[in-house]
């Protein structure tokens, strides 16, 4: 079979220039930045860290009247990364300013890559874990007992029985403090990670092909290291104080010192997350789990007035980055969404129609967070995007019942052959896909993979979810005709079709009031180039308050002979800097942009309508009736209905041909462990698999 073929049959240069500069960024941030500053990460625990390039540092940053003893820490730890996210907005948007529908041909480069991100672990903690994912975790958990090691190697080298002695200390009791200490050192590595996952609107994470929804379990695998290493930390100290009779230590807020009673507040607010992230926990009290969550504020604040603002730096960039985000998704949180209709399947499913601004652009299987204050003003919950910005311009629908809560990044027009797997609700990323392939088999002359939708449901009346498919009403006028697609669906528990009115589907249609709006970006069409500028602009804000404050504040007591300015009111007037600075400038580019997305609010089409007439049935399983469209002729033709059965994987995956065949999988743990071991037995080398989870 051929390979894969760019769809359009040529570039425009300056396509082709965009493409080279988001190369070179991308290139020089990944590669030199970040890479930079892992090597800074893995000489820290290191003598010639502490010794040569530490004091040079400080000798040089610290001198400043204007940051003190926190400037080397912005420089060396929280400027690079701050840099590498406003760098990467850049990177994102000029990707977004290209219509890159470019199909990346199947060579063997192409294959070998995808041969790393096959999976390499199926069941265990970790989930479906790939080779590459796999390989990055090993090197992880090895720069942490490399720090581990080398901080314990220094630490118990200072440690004599002279010095013990003059400490008032047996040697093992000096060793245990060092370790305690330590413990925390590596710990810190973990929370320096921590936030970059679950900022959604994350500018790094796409430099490295990710995206916030498909990295969600890195989140949880730092988190269960995290607690474990913090709680070691915890424990060691508090012997070391019992034994030593310094339990009174457990009760210090030092005004220039580690505050190790803010220390334990923090643990235990991070100890109360923990617990409830136990997952019998998350599924049974799901509103204790989230609203246990909350305490992540305290125990940064905590963490803060532990360790000193000037530490606390090295943990900054991440949590700042995220408290960009979180903001904004705070101000969009307040408007009302317009739904224009909706479709209720008898399968206990239900399709709501958004209205959205035509500029608002998504990619398939991406999700969307929604909150009913009906039912919580404060929990929002994720729904797979079953619509195609593309095909429904003015629309955004979600499928509401319990599904895939998040996407792994996919890249499925690079195949030959594309094989979904999905049960249940499993499907819904899937829909947005193949509304995807029919947008392109309209809008371009090219080549697309060949689809294989393999859809397993419990009762026929699940069945109806099939009709999603297609739009229930679109602008953009489509043909299937030059797709290639095959719906083979699995109906386990019914042996035969039902023949009443169980297959029969409402239709919706809701007048919206005068305070819902379409849905559309918080910082409008540009909003990455929006992003970068509120990212530099607050830390910039900071800097300068933080400059102030300290030039003409704390300068002159830190250097009064007889007064240390205090350590905590230090920390919180930094806490304060920050919060004013990003509060004060992203508000300042939503309030901008909000000029023009109401400009662009009243420009979009009125697409309420009256009420259809009757109950439609399904379309896919009254075939004796006359069909509407040609797009719904063509789905009845190409779907396979399989009563009292289930699909044998095995072999439909082993029959598909192609030198590129992506399988994406899409439904209950035990069916996505099913794919990813075929596709990770070795018997077939042209498989590329992807899996979306249901859980995080």
């Amino acid at each position: 079979m051929d390979s894969n073929v760019v769809v359009k049959s040529s570039s425009p240069p300056s396509h082709e220039g965009i493409r080279t500069v988001r190369g070179a960024i991308r290139l020089f941030l990944v590669l030199v930045v970040f890479g930079g500053c892992v090597l800074l990460w893995v000489m820290i625990p290191t003598n010639t860290y502490k010794q040569i390039w530490q004091p040079r540092i400080r000798a040089k940053a610290n001198s400043s009247t204007y940051f003190g003893s926190q400037g080397a820490n912005l420089l060396v730890f929280t400027f690079p990364i701050l840099f590498i996210a406003v760098l990467g907005c850049v990177y994102v948007h000029l990707g977004k300013t290209v219509n890159d529908y470019k199909m990346e041909s199947s060579d063997g480069k192409t294959n070998r890559f995808a041969v790393r991100k096959q999976p390499m672990l199926v069941k265990g903690p970790l989930g479906i874990v790939s080779g590459i994912e796999l390989a990055f975790f090993i090197m992880f958990i090895a720069l942490l007992l490399w720090s581990f090691s080398t901080y314990l190697t220094n630490g118990f080298n200072q440690i004599t029985p002279q010095s013990a002695a003059k400490s008032h200390e047996k040697v093992w009791e000096a060793k245990l403090e060092s370790a305690s200490l330590r413990l925390g050192l590596v710990g810190n590595i973990c929370l320096a990670l921590l936030f970059f996952p679950v900022a959604r609107g994350s500018s790094i994470l796409p430099l490295f092909g990710l995206t916030s929804e498909a990295s969600i379990k890195y989140h949880i695998w730092l988190g269960n290291i995290l607690m474990a290493l913090f709680t070691a930390h915890g424990i060691c100290y508090i012997i070391y104080w019992a034994v030593t009779d310094q339990i009174s230590q457990m009760i210090q807020w030092a005004k220039t010192d580690i505050s190790n009673i803010a220390g334990e507040l923090a643990l235990l607010c991070g100890l109360a997350m923990w617990v409830t992230t136990i997952p019998r926990i998350r599924r049974k009290m799901f509103e204790l789990f989230f609203y246990t969550h909350y305490l992540y504020i305290l125990f940064m604040v905590f963490f803060i007035f532990h360790v000193g603002v000037s530490y606390a730096g090295i943990m900054l960039p991440g949590f700042y980055l995220f408290l960009v985000d979180r903001y904004l998704r705070f101000l969009q949180s307040g408007r009302r969404a317009r739904l224009v209709s909706s479709r209720v399947l008898p399968g206990e499913s239900l399709e709501l129609n958004f209205a959205k601004s035509p500029g608002l652009k998504y990619n398939p299987t991406s999700v969307m967070f929604i909150n009913v204050p009906s039912i919580s003003k404060l929990q929002w919950h994720p729904f797979t995007v079953t619509s195609n910005s593309n095909l429904e311009p003015e629309k955004m629908s979600v499928v509401v019942k319990e599904g895939p809560y998040g996407p792994a990044s996919t890249h499925f027009l690079r195949h030959d052959n594309l094989v979904m797997v999905s049960g249940g609700s499993g499907i819904t990323p899937f829909i947005s896909i193949i509304r995807e392939l029919i947008f392109m088999s309209t809008a371009f002359q090219c080549k697309l993979p060949k689809v294989t939708l393999i859809c397993a449901f419990k009762n026929s009346s699940d069945l109806t979810i099939l009709d999603l498919i297609l739009p229930m009403s679109s602008t953009t006028p489509y043909d299937m005709s030059s797709l290639q697609i095959q719906i083979e669906a699995y109906v386990t528990r019914d042996t035969e079709p039902k023949t009443d009115n169980s297959m029969n589907l409402r239709a919706i249609w809701f007048k919206p009031l005068a305070t819902d709006a379409p849905i559309s970006a918080i910082l409008g069409t540009n909003h990455w180039l929006w992003l970068g500028l509120i990212i530099s602009s607050s830390f910039l804000m900071f800097l300068i308050l933080i400059g102030i404050i300290t030039r003409y504040y704390i300068y002159p007591i830190d250097h009064n002979t007889n007064q240390i300015f205090s350590f905590p009111l230090r920390s919180l007037l930094n806490m304060l800097a920050i919060c004013i600075s990003i509060a004060a400038t992203a508000s300042a580019a939503v309030l901008w942009n909000k000029r023009s997305n109401a400009k662009e609010a009243k420009q979009i089409q009125n697409i309420e309508g009256s009420s259809p007439t009757g109950t439609p049935n399904s379309q896919l399983y009254n075939a004796d009736r006359e069909l509407e469209s040609l797009p719904q002729q063509s789905l009845v033709q190409a779907t396979n209905v399989h009563y009292g059965q289930r699909p044998d994987l095995k072999k439909i995956l082993f029959d598909c041909k192609g030198l590129s065949v992506g399988v994406l999988v899409s439904g209950p743990k035990k069916m996505r462990h099913e794919v990813a071991t075929i596709c990770s037995s070795g018997l077939a080398e042209n498989m590329h698999f992807e899996s979306i989870s249901f859980s995080w």
